[in-house]
């Protein structure tokens, strides 16, 4: 298989929350995209590992992906170490992407910076011929990051006004961490709250380009413009 973007998160409904809208939009321009969580989120208050492998399949139809899978790896730790950079390696090798969407490489919670770290150097391992003489050298051409969260100045901002409510049905796909229930209800957000939080961060990012809803991203290289006249947003 070859994907165009291929995201990657510790946890399922990470992705959906930080990148989903982009995800969407990326499809219904007729790229394949594919989402790929590293753990079942195990360790998390409400809900199995079987109901949220479950709620995340039904997360990806919402945002029309062409592939998900969950690599199963330990929720709560999350380990950068020779196993897991070769088994991801592979399954990128396997899935061939161009662009790989990561998380921020700082985070509170620590499964989150090790995903990041974890998943740039798999990124980098894939494209070593010698690695794995089962499967064909791959490395993707361009890794960036998802920055929802992490307070820093994006360095793009993709609109996303007409693929915000599909992200929200993708991210409340996971009622077992979003629905009504008694278990956890001191530390989880009602739907409503969930919905005016994340309207408010889109909001935000969104004003920075002059639309109504937006997620950012973070690259470490300098973009190149060939076209100044044609460039995006204005100025004044």
């Amino acid at each position: 298989m070859s994907l165009d973007i291929l995201a990657i998160a510790a946890h399922p409904d990470d992705i959906e929350q930080t990148c989903g809208g982009t995800l969407i939009r990326m499809a219904e321009r007729g790229y394949r995209t594919g989402a790929l969580d590293l753990t079942a989120g195990d360790m998390g208050t409400r809900g199995t590992p079987e109901q949220r492998l479950a709620e995340a399949e039904v997360a990806a139809r919402h945002m029309r992906l062409d592939w998900r899978g969950n690599l199963g790896f330990p929720d709560a730790r999350l380990q950068n170490d020779i196993g897991a950079r070769m088994t991801l390696a592979v399954k990128i090798r396997e899935l061939r992407p161009r662009v790989v969407i990561l998380p921020y490489w700082e985070g509170r919670h620590p499964d989150h910076y090790r995903a990041s770290e974890l998943g740039y150097e798999a990124c980098f391992l894939a494209g070593l011929k010698k690695l794995d003489e089962y499967s064909e050298p791959h490395r993707p051409y361009k890794v960036i990051y998802a920055s929802l969260y992490a307070n820093v100045k994006p360095s793009f901002v993709v609109d996303i006004s007409g693929q915000f409510e599909a992200r929200m049905a993708a991210l409340l796909s996971y009622e077992s961490q979003y629905g009504a229930q008694g278990e956890g209800s001191g530390l989880f957000p009602q739907e409503q709250e969930i919905r005016e939080r994340l309207g408010a961060i889109a909001r935000f990012y969104g004003n920075l380009i002059g639309v109504k809803y937006g997620e950012p991203f973070v690259v470490k290289e300098t973009m190149q413009v060939d076209d100044i006249v044609n460039m995006g947003v204005r100025s004044i």
